[in-house]
């Protein structure tokens, strides 16, 4: 299995109103960098892949999300019941999901 196909399967378990980051994501495959991560959720075109559910360390969306900006990356994360602090950061201590190992 690639580690793309790796961060996207675990992506895929990031629950409805919760986020990730692209450094923990990272970390619980054990990948050397999050913009491995970035690289595999790029225009990302399969519904089942929740990829608008990882943002930035700091819960800022990403400036570039692919499928129609930080507005629609927004927009997506609302509809799943997330909260935000601002204009365009997630409320990391209420929305942050924990990845445990197996």
């Amino acid at each position: 299995m690639s580690q793309f196909d790796l961060v996207r399967n675990l992506v895929r378990s990031i629950p409805k109103g919760y986020v990730s980051t692209y450094g923990l994501v990272a970390k619980h495959l054990n990948l050397k960098s999050p913009r491995i991560v970035g690289w595999a959720l790029r225009g990302n075109q399969d519904s089942t892949i929740p990829c608008h559910r990882v943002v930035q360390k700091t819960g800022t969306l990403a400036t570039n999300f692919s499928l129609g900006g930080w507005q629609e990356q927004k927009r997506r994360l609302q509809n799943d019941g997330v909260i935000f602090v601002s204009e365009r950061q997630v409320d990391m201590h209420k929305c942050l999901f924990h990845f445990t190992k197996n």
